[in-house]
Order: C-alpha cells, then structure tokens, then sequence
C-alpha cells in the first residue's frame, strides 16, 4: 500500500511502519492518523505478517506531537470527535495480536508518546525523550495518555509529568519502566528485530491471548482472572499445545503452525 506520510516494509514476517515527515518532525496530523488506521488494519487482516515496528524517520524524532496547526482550529464538537478517532486507532495496536513494538528514535511527545504507549513494547535510543506537554497548549492529552501513562510509570509521576509538561530522558524513562530496552540508534531496529524473531517463533495463538489478558489487567470493568482462565482453555484446543507438549516430552525444539 502506497501512503504520503507513512512508509512499510515486510521482511521475514516483519512489517517496519515508519511515519514519514520529517520537516514537521514526523507530527500527526489527521491524514498520517488515516493511514496509520489502514496500516494497522493491513497489519490484522495479512496472515504473513506476524509482527510489527513502529518508528519515525531520522534521527531526531519518533513523533513530535500532533500537528498543532490542526489542533488549534478544532471546536468542542470536532475535537471529541478527534480525540475518539485517535483513540480508536491507538486501541487497534493496544489490542493487535501479533506484537507491536515502538522503535522510539527521537522525541516521543504528546501524540507521539501516546503512540508508543499503545505498542506492546518500547525500545528508546540513547538520545530519545517522552512527555505529555499538551497542558502547555490549554489542553490535555486526547489519545489515551491520561490513561496509559499512569499504568506504565504509576498514577503519582504520570500525574507530575502531564501537569508540569517535563520531558524524560532515555535513561530516567527505562528507570520509571516506560522504556523496555535503551540502545544505540544504529542498534534501534537490529534490537526490535531481535526481540520480534525470537516472538514470532512461539504460537501465534498463545501470543495473541497474552497480548489480550494483560491488556484486560488495566480495565476494571472486566474479569482479568476469567479472561485468563478462558484464553488457557482456548489454548488447549489448538494443535500448537499439541506439540508444544510432544516437544517437550521428546526433547524437541517444537515447530508451532499458529492453530
């Protein structure tokens, strides 16, 4: 698929998504949105991929924010309407089944941040930074980072660093449990690529399921403990736990087929 703001690529089983606009510093604006919503999708709906990078392209920046040229002429009505829309799509890489990981080089601010808290994982380079400043602009976060960002880094410094607008660095974002791993940025993508190669080898369905129940974890309104004894039930029908278990008993590496 051909996009103006976004590019892909698939190798192996591995799509690399790279949002494409460096003079603005790779910013959301409601077109990228668009094509990130059809990537996605792409992604979900393509049995030969089994998991995906997200990054930005350069040095500089992952995602510097949302297009504040846009922002700032929305109105009440097309502004929640904006907000859902973004929350829509970051839900859509928050529930994939097949993992997400946010190959973070540069700024990770506002919509940017919110970006890469919806991938399953983070790997940051050594010069990247996050933040939620939307409160510098009289508004607040709209794409899920009042929600996430307390989950990742606990309520008390989520509520700290939307309030006062600071930026982290790679190093104090690792320690506060945003960042998986911190690499160099010739080592970013060879890092994502290593931790994607060695998930893809393991059954597709168990992934996709404990994908699903850790997410449940953060939702109050749902039975954390039931969706997780009812995803090891649906596991047990599959041919993977199947062999999984042969393998095991052989002492045998298992060739799981993702059913």
């Amino acid at each position: 698929m051909a996009f103006k703001n976004i590019k892909t690529s698939i190798n192996n089983g591995i799509m690399i998504i790279t949002i494409s606009r460096q003079e603005r510093l790779n910013a959301l604006n409601f077109e990228t949105l668009g094509e990130l919503n059809k990537v996605i999708k792409e992604l979900y709906n393509d049995i030969s991929i089994m998991g995906a990078i997200i990054t930005g392209e350069g040095e500089k920046a992952f995602v510097a924010g949302a297009d504040i040229t846009e922002i700032s002429k929305l109105n009440e009505m097309n502004g929640r309407k904006s907000a859902e829309t973004g929350q829509e799509i970051f839900q859509m890489i928050e529930n994939c089944p097949k993992l997400i990981i946010a190959a973070v080089n540069g700024y990770a601010l506002g919509g940017g941040c919110e970006l890469a808290m919806a991938c399953h994982l983070r790997v940051m380079s050594e010069n990247a930074k996050f933040g939620q400043p939307e409160i510098n602009l009289g508004i607040i976060p709209g794409y899920g980072g009042t929600q996430r960002l307390p989950w990742l880094v606990g309520k008390g410094k989520a509520l700290e660093l939307m309030l006062t607008a600071d930026m982290v660095n790679a190093n104090d974002a690792k320690e506060m449990g945003w960042a998986n791993y911190i690499t160099s940025q010739e080592n970013l993508i060879p890092k994502c690529l290593e931790i994607l190669n060695k998930i893809i080898t393991k059954p597709a369905i168990s992934v996709g399921l404990i994908i699903d129940c850790v997410n449940t974890a953060f939702h109050k309104q749902e039975d954390g403990f039931q969706t997780e004894a009812n995803a090891f039930a649906a596991c047990i029908s599959t041919g993977d736990f199947k062999e999984g278990t042969a393998a095991f008993i052989e002492k045998r590496v298992p060739v799981f087929k993702g059913k």
